[in-house]
């Protein structure tokens, strides 16, 4: 199991000195990092990962509202492999109409990133995960219309925070699940109340173990009441520790 770090996560860091955060991201442990809006940054951002011996194998980048070309093109550079939707606000997500018009446009950014040999996903919020469409949530409706060449980003808090069991979430999912979101907290909207992984109220190692075609687990904070850099190091702590558990039973 491989864990990377979404950027976002650093934004205030990051606007302040790009280079000496992806530095310390490295020193912490993280050996991958996920980028978010990358096509301003994408030479800044690509000499900071070569000099501190991280790889990017996902980014975040406005697929749909965006020039894809732009995107793929900065993603290559930067040896990003899967390019994500991070985020298509709540209306998308009210009937089947509207979902369909949505997956035929990520359907279509896929066939556009093939030619730069890069996949594409998607990455939900709560509202994917509140909206019922023809007895599903919306998000599983969604995958359903997907072509088979794209993936799901799960956020695992925000399935919960969507009122959904995110363990039961990515079962059904299946296969299609190749990266998740993992991060912590009381399960509610306040993001600053978000918690190193193990300190709230997620199952995470039944939602890792629950993602079985996984190839890599995003540590991400959309805010956090304390030092960010304490809490990425507390998380990364917690899933290494685990991880070392796991191996340790499986050995025994």
């Amino acid at each position: 199991m491989s864990y990377s770090l979404q950027l976002y996560t650093l934004r205030n860091a990051i606007q302040e000195d790009l280079t000496d955060t992806i530095k310390k991201v490295a020193a912490i442990g993280f050996t991958q990092v996920e980028p978010y809006n990358f096509v301003a940054t994408a030479k800044e951002l690509g000499a900071a990962l070569r000099e501190n011996g991280l790889t990017a194998p996902s980014g975040h980048a406005p697929l749909l509202s965006q020039d894809q070309d732009e995107i793929f093109a900065a993603a290559k550079e930067l040896g990003i492999s899967t390019v994500i939707e991070p985020y298509i606000t709540a209306e998308h997500w009210q009937d089947a109409e509207t979902i369909q018009a949505t997956a035929a446009k990520l359907n279509a950014a896929a066939k556009k990133g093939a030619e730069y040999g890069i996949r594409v996903g998607y990455h939900n919020h709560a509202w994917e995960l509140e909206s019922t469409i023809e007895g599903q949530t919306a998000l599983e409706y969604f995958e359903g219309l997907l072509d088979p060449e794209l993936v799901l980003e799960v956020d695992t808090y925000w399935v919960a925070v969507g009122g959904q069991d995110p363990v039961d979430i990515l079962t059904k999912l299946g296969d299609r699940v190749k990266f998740i979101h993992i991060k912590d907290g009381p399960l509610n909207t306040d993001t600053k109340a978000q918690q190193p992984a193990g300190q709230g109220k997620i199952p995470v190692w039944d939602v890792v173990g629950a993602a079985k075609s996984l190839e890599v687990g995003v540590v991400e904070f959309d805010d956090y009441s304390g030092d960010i850099f304490d809490g990425i190091t507390q998380s990364l702590a917690f899933l290494n520790s685990a991880s070392a558990k796991s191996t340790e039973g499986a050995q025994a």
